[in-house]
């Protein structure tokens, strides 16, 4: 697929997804969904890509849905555009969670409404020190997609999330680091150069365990403690008996790093 709203980059093991529509503040519309769920289709089946980032360009990462353009269709219409763009979102977001790449949000600049959505669907998130986060919804008479009313409640508690939620704070930096929401703020010059070094650090380790690992924790929210602990016992059995775990297993053995690639 040819990209019009994103631009798609690979290099060293690591592909990096730039929300690219800097005439609608990097909106997210039908065209944006589709060509997500294809990038992140590309980066679940690609065995050369072993970590994501996915940021924006521009001083934007995503001021959500592209409103405009949803208020040109018709009444008749709007219902029918709105399940259709969701459907791609919400598939993008699902792969996602559901592959064993790691998925990093480098965040550029404002997170709004789907924008924050995808900021709480990443693995990790790092973010300018100019980054600014709000749900925006309901200023608009909506209400949340692309997750938001999942990951968000896991991220800060109900509380915070329905506070986000009904009044569209406005969040910092600085402040969305101390709610949970972010793992780490850096200078805005900075940003790329972070989250590559993270991204490398990442697609140079054990990806299927990796994988695995991220997979337990997601799961974790929704099982009882002893269906979950079988999750733990069945996965940790099946990693120690594969090549990575064996590997792992033998190089803390012999006292040296594991090559785990290559």
């Amino acid at each position: 697929m040819t990209y019009s709203t994103l631009l798609f980059h690979v290099e060293d093991h690591v592909a990096t997804i730039t929300i690219h529509r800097p005439e609608a503040a990097n909106a997210f519309n039908d065209q944006m969904g589709k060509e997500l769920l294809d990038a992140v289709m590309r980066c679940d089946t690609d065995p050369a890509i072993l970590a994501v980032i996915l940021t924006g360009s521009g001083s934007m990462f995503c001021a959500g849905g592209d409103l405009k353009g949803f208020a040109q269709f018709a009444p008749s219409e709007v219902e029918y555009r709105f399940k259709e763009t969701t459907t791609y979102l919400h598939a993008a977001v699902s792969r996602m969670n559901r592959m064993d790449p790691p998925v990093i949000a480098a965040v550029n600049g404002v997170a709004a409404g789907a924008g924050l959505s995808l900021v709480c669907a990443c693995d990790l998130a790092i973010a300018a020190d100019s980054a600014r986060f709000t749900m925006a919804y309901t200023r608009a008479g909506l209400t949340p997609d692309g997750s938001g009313s999942y990951f968000l409640t896991r991220l800060v508690g109900l509380r915070r999330a329905m506070e986000l939620t009904l009044t569209n704070r406005m969040l910092s930096a600085q402040e969305a680091l101390e709610w949970g929401l972010i793992n780490q703020v850096v200078p805005g010059e900075q940003l790329m150069e972070e989250a590559k070094k993270l991204a490398v650090q990442l697609a140079n380790g054990p990806t299927e365990a990796l994988g695995a690992a991220k997979h337990l924790l997601y799961n974790g929210w929704n099982e009882t403690l002893e269906t979950q602990m079988e999750y733990e016992s069945q996965s940790i059995a099946r990693m120690a008996a594969s090549p990575v775990g064996q590997e792992g297993i033998r190089a803390f053995v012999e006292k040296r790093p594991p090559r785990f690639h290559g």
